[in-house]
């Protein structure tokens, strides 16, 4: 497995600005570049490719949609190096108006585990009041742990990944860091 999946911290960044399309930088807690993602404007279909550096030129992990434009999209995420199929992510479409979440489904598209928002009363105020950062935990089984918190900025959507609490190692990082970069990318737009 490469090294850029060797971090229990990871801080993921987009660039609002961009007449490009979007731009994802993903740095270990040391803040070196370890992914990066060029993402297409105006795009009907996720299809996001993680490369290595700037420079695009080794890909590592591809995220993409299922369908089109859909309120409940589900997200395969596959290893680019050894074509594995990882897992997907599922947005719970309607439960997410209210308070964020998504389903993790492994390889053959069993639920795994959840990422929820961290309160129903602080993601019905995050509606109305979007200076207040998002925080998501993981459910896995019988364990739950703080995983993603978005830092307020207007001009970059910041998420901290943090998997130092899935300390039996229960998540794929590759499919953690998917779930991060879709919290970054695809919930942003809802706002």
């Amino acid at each position: 497995m490469n090294n850029a999946y060797n971090h229990s911290e990871y801080i993921i960044r987009k660039k609002v600005f961009s007449i490009m399309g979007a731009k994802l930088h993903i740095y270990n807690s040391s803040e070196e570049l370890v992914l990066y993602s060029q993402m297409k404007a105006f795009k009907l279909k996720e299809d996001i490719a993680l490369y290595t550096d700037e420079t695009m030129t080794k890909e590592l992990l591809r995220i993409k949609a299922r369908n089109v434009i859909d309120f409940s999209a589900t997200y395969d995420v596959q290893d680019s190096e050894t074509g594995e199929h990882l897992g997907s992510l599922r947005r719970k479409g309607l439960k997410s108006i209210v308070k964020d979440e998504w389903v993790l489904l492994d390889s053959r598209d069993t639920e795994i585990g959840l990422i929820k928002e961290d309160s129903t009363a602080m993601a019905l105020l995050r509606r109305f009041i979007t200076l207040i950062p998002q925080k998501y935990n993981i459910e896995l089984g019988n364990t739950t742990f703080p995983a993603f918190r978005q830092n307020f900025n207007p001009f970059v959507t910041k998420i901290i990944a943090d998997f130092s609490e899935d300390r039996k190692g229960l998540l794929d990082r590759r499919l953690g860091l998917a779930a991060g970069i879709l919290l970054c990318a695809v919930e942003g737009k809802q706002e």
